[in-house]
């Protein structure tokens, strides 16, 4: 079954994008079909990946809008295997158009719901508020993930995100599970990381994934060339944990598909 993961969290700059291109890109070297939906406005997901504006016609302001399908506005991404929806700034004038439409949430599932059966995996990569766009990947989405640097503020703002969650949950989306939080830029040797981290687990258990993500200067370099780590530096720290972090959503899979199969047959 494919699973569609909304990758967001209202605090900016703790590695959603950097999340989106280099999981989409680790699961593709485990052999997964991946597409990323970028609805972020600021369209880094796309270039990111190498997709320019020149490259693309079509992008997700005219599959939220009802003005093409999912399949006329996938992009291959050459480079690293996946495929994307891409975005620009058209997606601003977006937020503020679905608020005049009937079922305005539900856009993006009822889109997805067409081709979702071509991929394993679908990562959509959020803007950094939860707005109508955040909304809809939330609709749309089987579950969460949730980048947090482990900072003073990342508890603080993680409590509103939940509760989003826990409304959508119970309105319109009554499947939609928190896969999982993901440590990102995490130094070890950094007294507080390490104290939020634990405070992390010992709140969300294993919810909390046993991969973290370090600070990586080639991490942070290959959005700049249009490539994944993986394709930039496959021997980078930050390459090395992302495909970590891929075999572990993959582990985690099989053991629940497993255990629904068992609850079946009893």
């Amino acid at each position: 079954m494919t699973k569609i993961i909304a990758v967001t969290n209202q605090k900016g700059g703790v590695g959603k994008t950097t999340t989106c291109i280099n999981l989409a890109a680790a699961l593709v070297a485990l052999r997964k079909r991946v597409l990323l939906v970028d609805l972020d406005p600021q369209g880094n997901a796309t270039v990111g990946s190498g997709v320019h504006k020149e490259d693309f016609r079509l992008s997700g302001y005219d599959v939220l809008m009802d003005r093409a399908g999912c399949d006329d506005a996938i992009v291959p991404v050459e480079s690293a295997g996946y495929h994307i929806i891409p975005a620009d700034g058209d997606l601003t004038a977006a937020e503020v158009e679905l608020l005049e439409e009937r079922g305005r949430e539900q856009r993006l599932r009822q889109q997805l719901g067409r081709i979702r059966q071509d991929f394993d995996y679908i990562l959509i990569d959020c803007p950094p508020s939860l707005n109508i766009l955040t909304v809809n990947a939330l609709v749309a989405a089987t579950g969460v993930l949730i980048p947090i640097q482990c900072e003073y503020y990342a508890l603080e703002g993680l409590s509103a995100l939940l509760n989003t969650i826990r409304r959508i949950q119970q309105t319109v989306n009554k499947g939609l599970q928190i896969e999982g939080l993901l440590r990102t830029m995490y130094d070890p040797r950094n007294n507080l990381a390490n104290q939020v981290g634990a405070q992390l687990v010992q709140h969300f258990d294993d919810k909390v994934y046993r991969t973290m993500i370090p600070r990586n200067v080639r991490l942070a370099e290959a959005p700049s060339h249009g490539l994944p780590a993986l394709q930039y530096d496959r021997t980078s720290r930050g390459a090395i944990a992302y495909m970590a972090l891929a075999s572990e959503i993959l582990q985690r899979d099989l053991k629940a598909a497993k255990a629904a199969r068992a609850a079946q047959e009893s």
